[in-house]
Parts: structure tokens; C-alpha cells; sequence
């Protein structure tokens, strides 16, 4: 049976997301992204009538909400400590199972040059304050005030980025495990209301 259409759809959005993790923006084109989900090229513009801008646009806004909703699992933890112990695992995780190939797609896009599609610049920064809204609203329930919580988390979310890329550009996990131990030993000075060390497993 063939496919139905809102398949092929959700499978270029998907390549396009994969393709941008480990290639970057300027080499996420339509063909690339055809050849790499199976969809028909008839599909693009029913799909995409904004064409490869739009496309990317939207893999940007999917992979967002997919870190948004890590960030916010892992926000659900009662110990915030743990919480950030466990984003930047996942994270560790990725770049492992990759082999040190996938990295961040709104990384990707906010760091190529998009004069030709602006748009894909502010939606980087939009998923951007997304995370660290999550972070310091983590960091806020957990007693720091509200400066302090929204600073804590756009550090969090500038170390992890960065970590990613020096981890790729190494192909280790040492930059990213050496940015967690500093944020853990950071947090556990920095908040006031988290529950007592011995209280933990």
C-alpha cells in the first residue's frame, strides 16, 4: 500500500530534522531530503508551499518541541540537580549512539547565515527561549529568584550547546561531561530549596 501523503510530509520534516543534526543547514536541500525520507518529489510543494524555508522551518519547530519535551521530563524530577544531571545525559547519550555525528539542528540553522530566509534565525531563537523559559521556571519553583533562574538557565542551555560542538569537533565526551560537573557543583551551591544530599539514593 502506498503511503498517504501526510506520511511522506511527516517523513521529510523528520530527514529534514536528521539531516540537519548531522549536516547542517546550507546542505539540507530538498533532493538531499527526498533521497533520504522516500517521499515523491510531486510531494514537496503540496506539502511545502514555501519550499525548502519552510520545510526546514518546520523541522526546527519539531525538533524543539522533542528537546522541550526531554527538558520537560526531566524538569519533573523533585531534585533540579538531578534534572540537569540527566539533560546533560541525554545529550551525552545522542552524541555516542551517533558516533559523534549528531548534533543540534537549531544549532545548525542559527549559525549559517539566512539572509535569504530570516525567518529560520528567529525561529532558532524562539525554541532557544523556549528551553530556557523551562529551565528557570525549574530553577524559580526551586527558590532562586526570577533574574537568577532565567540567567541560570540560558548558561545551562549556552554550555550544552557548546559542549555539543567542541564534543563533535573532538569526537569525545569529555567537553560535555566537564560543563556538567561544573553546573552540577554550581547548582548544588546555587539552590536554596532543593531536597538534602542525604535524602537521595
Amino acid at each position: 500500500m502506498s503511503p498517504r501523503r501526510s506520511d511522506s510530509r511527516d517523513r521529510m520534516i523528520l530527514s529534514a530534522a536528521a539531516l540537519l543534526r548531522e549536516h547542517g543547514a546550507s546542505a539540507t536541500s530538498i533532493d538531499r531530503v527526498l533521497a533520504h525520507s522516500g517521499a515523491p518529489r510531486g510531494s514537496v510543494y503540496h506539502h511545502f508551499p514555501g519550499g525548502r524555508t519552510q520545510l526546514i522551518d518546520e523541522a526546527v519547530a519539531l525538533a524543539g518541541d522533542f528537546i522541550a519535551g526531554l527538558i520537560a521530563a526531566a524538569t519533573q524530577a523533585d531534585d533540579p540537580v538531578r534534572a540537569v544531571d540527566a539533560f546533560f545525559a541525554l545529550w551525552r547519550d545522542r552524541l555516542v549512539e551517533s558516533g559523534f555525528r549528531a548534533g543540534c539542528p537549531i544549532v545548525a540553522v542559527a549559525v549559517e547565515t539566512n539572509d535569504d530566509a530570516p525567518q529560520l534565525a528567529r525561529s532558532a531563537a524562539t525554541v532557544f527561549a523556549r528551553w530556557r523559559e523551562a529551565l528557570a521556571v525549574l530553577f524559580i519553583r526551586h527558590g532562586l529568584t526570577e533574574e537568577r533562574g532565567r540567567r541560570l538557565g540560558a548558561f545551562i542551555i549556552a554550555a550544552v550547546e557548546g559542549a555539543v560542538i567542541m564534543c563533535r569537533a573532538e569526537q569525545s565526551t569529555a567537553p560535555l561531561e566537564a560543563a556538567a560537573a561544573e553546573i552540577h557543583d554550581l547548582l548544588l551551591n546555587a539552590l536554596p530549596q532543593r531536597p538534602e544530599a542525604g535524602s537521595q539514593p
